[in-house]
């Protein structure tokens, strides 16, 4: 039986948690991002990152850019060798060739996707892109920390970045 009170009747005290209303109270969301940047070195873990970028690209109507960067050798200086510009010319036509590839999904369901391939440093070759255009969330493949070594899984080229560039930085394991 319940204890008696002076009353007769007993209460309890209960905290009600209230939830706040949405910032943005009755107006529909702004889609936050609008230029999606994806660097990609073609390989297989590049394919997780365009998926992400391809879901976030439709749910906010946004641009992607998918975009591929040859490091050069010497630091591009090869204005007199005719073999090294034909090389350079071959790894741009196929850098193209696969950036084409990548951007099917996007093309086929309509999301705009724009194919870049630039020559250079590769990590200052993405923070400059990113800051020329404005990009607002940059997707990228990277790794988890290696258990055996840990220190040597943030020299990586995914971890600079995430360091380097002014815009949200979306890395995928």
């Amino acid at each position: 039986m319940f204890p008696a009170t002076v009353s007769g009747t007993r209460s309890a005290s209960v905290k009600v948690k209230t939830i706040p209303e949405p910032l943005h109270g009755d107006k529909p969301l702004i889609p936050r991002f609008q230029n999606i940047l994806v660097p990609v070195d073609f390989t297989e873990k590049n394919w997780a990152s365009l998926d992400i970028a391809f879901e976030t690209a439709v749910h906010n109507e946004a641009t992607v850019t998918i975009l591929h960067v040859i490091e050069l050798i010497d630091d591009g200086d090869f204005d007199g060798d005719s073999d090294v510009k034909e090389f350079y010319r071959r790894l741009e036509e196929r850098s193209n060739r696969e950036l084409e590839t990548m951007s099917q999904r996007f093309v086929e369901a309509g999301v705009e996707v724009q194919l870049k391939v630039r020559f250079g440093k590769r990590v200052a070759e993405i923070v400059k892109y990113s800051i020329e255009h404005a990009s607002d969330l940059l997707v990228m493949s990277s790794h988890p920390l290696v258990d055996r070594n840990p220190s040597a899984s943030i020299v990586t080229l995914s971890y600079q970045v995430s360091l380097l560039c002014e815009c949200p930085i979306l890395l995928v394991k």
